[in-house]
């Protein structure tokens, strides 16, 4: 026995925070409540046999991790005191499963993936959700006399003891995904709130009853607040089941009879409810006084931010404010960070048009350009680019605004234009901070157009939007700017033009066969489709026959005949067509080509396409 506890200390001392254990369960003193770790984990006969290994070496032979990402993993830990392995791996982007499953061999833990469904719920009960997801655990099932515990961090043994005392039963811990528990604990608290009656929040409710007070917390937690105030809990209920719906945008809306209020859900506006009229004062308070907005001015537009908690989870609400004759309408945009971290290969482009991106973006030096309108999803798209680089090699910075969502490893500036932070400002300074690549939030003018030119031809990598209907025309944008087309010609790499339509909803997608119409339709854009698919509306999809988005893509590469076409100021329309004719594939038939392989519909194309050739 001292032998394999000298075996396990070493294995400590190796690890940081993580550690392998082939102690027997009989070790020790003590047994019950005397508060010996002894009866919390007795080993299977096979994980008693496991060899201590390196979290690390364990990673790299799996192919999880290179050598260089290991080697950076232990310089980091052993200049960061506290800081474990896994954290280090986990923070530079590597695969919690592929993290927790190599903890597992190390520890002689087995490895399990769970959901909602398969979850112990007595003991969960007992524990609460917010426990287990602050401590990392999560109770599995009965084996026998003891609870299989799922745990994030199989070395901290005083958790484990403390899931012992509090349920009064014996535990054995598998390893498991932080994420797995957190997807958990939030569909159970979805499922708790989902009987909320607005009726029931919005009955006793008066004009008069809003509290106005100054706050100076940085977060508001809508939970802990429900039931203050029926004001109060209907703005939080608003907020609340906006966030549920999955919406990016709430509008409300005074008329003058009614109070409007509705949700952009997957790009579309829908009624979500109907307040008493004569509440509209107190619930546009209400959140002046969340946003921290001056609650006696009714009369110019304004601005503000909410930081809220809506179960554990952190939410920006851009709170805008617009005096009407009916009264003040606010929108309010909700950022979630869930929202923008889409890996690229989940974004929607074909394998070609993937490829090409990828390529582009692994450039030393040159402008991308992602273009489109308001809410196409450009940052989406630009943030899950900027992950699929290295910040541990590469210096990124990036100018923005506002800075939406926070990136890991990445400096991000925000721009202040009344002190004179503008983009151009910001970048100018930029340069001067030795960067690699450079994210532009939008090019909006000369002076931002030509120092972004300027840095690319100096060797960096610059991305950054237009706000133009097609990759073409962003090219053509950037001349009627004022940038010489010569330097555009030799600055410009690539330009991506998209849209986002709504997806087929999978729970009610039915074939339709086309007719002939739409056949022919599609036959002059080169897609045949003896069947294609509809959705017939179901509750899941609020009867509209669409869940989720999905992009549209048109990318443009400039070869060295299309730079000598730019050098000379083509016509946007002879540009265009030139681009099509050296094999660029527009957004439409990128639609058509998606709406055949049954993801999104035809109808759902031309909404927001056009014709362009």
């Amino acid at each position: 026995m001292g032998n394999e506890n000298d075996n396990w200390m070493e294995g400590l001392e190796d690890l940081g925070d993580l550690t392998g254990s082939n102690e027997s369960a009989d070790s020790g003193t003590g047994s019950g409540d005397g508060g010996s770790f002894s009866d919390l984990w007795s080993p299977d006969d096979e994980a008693a046999t496991t060899t201590l290994r390196d979290l690390g070496q364990v990673l790299l032979d799996n192919g999880a991790i290179s050598s260089e990402q290991l080697t950076s993993a232990r310089n980091v830990v052993q200049n960061t005191p506290g800081k474990s392995l896994a954290d280090a791996f986990l923070e530079n982007g590597i695969d919690e499963a592929e993290v927790q499953s190599a903890l597992a061999i190390v520890t002689g833990m087995p490895f399990e993936r769970f959901a909602a469904d398969t979850v112990h719920a007595r003991y969960l009960d007992k524990l609460g959700l917010d426990y287990c997801k602050n401590h990392g655990v999560m109770p599995l099932r009965q084996s026998g006399s003891r609870l299989i515990l799922g745990v994030t961090r199989p070395d901290d043994l005083i958790a484990l003891d403390e899931v012992r005392h509090r349920l009064g039963v014996s535990v054995k811990p598998v390893v498991v995904c932080r994420a797995d528990i957190s997807a958990v604990v939030e569909e159970l608290h979805d499922e708790d709130a989902g009987g909320m009656d607005v009726d029931e929040i919005i009955a006793d409710i008066d004009e008069d009853d809003v509290e106005v007070v100054e706050t100076t917390e940085e977060e508001l937690d809508l939970e802990k607040m429900a039931g203050e105030s029926p004001v109060i809990r209907l703005v939080n209920y608003i907020i609340f089941d906006a966030v549920k719906q999955g919406a990016s945008d709430i509008h409300i809306e005074p008329q003058e009879k009614k109070l409007k209020i509705r949700f952009r859900i997957d790009g579309v506006l829908f009624e979500s409810m109907n307040p008493p009229h004569h509440m509209h004062a107190a619930i546009v308070s209400r959140l002046k006084v969340m946003a921290n907005l001056d609650i006696s001015e009714r009369r110019l537009p304004q601005d503000g931010r909410i930081r809220a908690m809506v179960h554990g989870r952190k939410l920006d609400l851009r709170v805008s404010t617009l005096p009407t004759a009916q009264g003040e309408k606010v929108v309010m945009r909700i950022l979630d960070t869930r929202s923008i971290q889409v890996e690229l290969d989940a974004l929607g482009m074909d394998e070609d048009c993937l490829l090409m991106w990828k390529n582009q973006i692994k450039q030393p030096h040159g402008i991308i350009l992602v273009t489109g309108p308001t809410g196409s999803g450009k940052t989406t798209t630009l943030y899950s680019s900027l992950s699929q680089m290295d910040p541990a090699k590469l210096n990124i910075s990036t100018v923005e605004d506002p800075v939406e969502y926070h990136l890991n490893g990445i400096s991000q500036v925000q721009t202040h234009e009344k002190i004179g932070m503008t983009f151009a400002a910001a970048l100018r300074s930029l340069l001067r901070q030795d960067p690699d690549v450079v994210m532009v939030g939008e090019i909006r003018d000369s002076e931002t157009a030509k120092i972004a030119i300027q840095a690319s031809l100096t060797g960096h990598l610059v991305l950054s939007t237009l706000h133009t209907n097609d990759a073409p025309s962003s090219i053509t944008r950037l001349i009627n700017i004022g940038v010489e087309p010569y330097l555009i010609g030799s600055a410009v790499n690539a330009t991506l033009a998209q849209r986002l339509v709504r997806k087929i909803c999978q729970n009610c997608k039915v074939q339709q066969k086309p007719t002939g119409d739409l056949l022919d339709h599609l036959a002059v854009h080169g897609i045949t489709a003896e069947e294609m698919f509809i959705g017939e509306g179901c509750e899941r999809c609020r009867n509209t026959g669409y869940a989720g988005r999905l992009g549209l893509y048109e990318i443009l590469v400039l070869d060295d005949m299309l730079r000598d076409r730019v050098a000379g100021n083509p016509n946007v329309t002879e540009f265009r067509r030139l681009c099509v004719e050296r094999g660029m594939n527009t957004l439409r038939v990128d639609g058509f080509r998606k709406a055949a392989r049954g993801l999104t519909t035809v109808d759902e194309v031309l909404r927001v396409t056009e014709a362009t050739i």
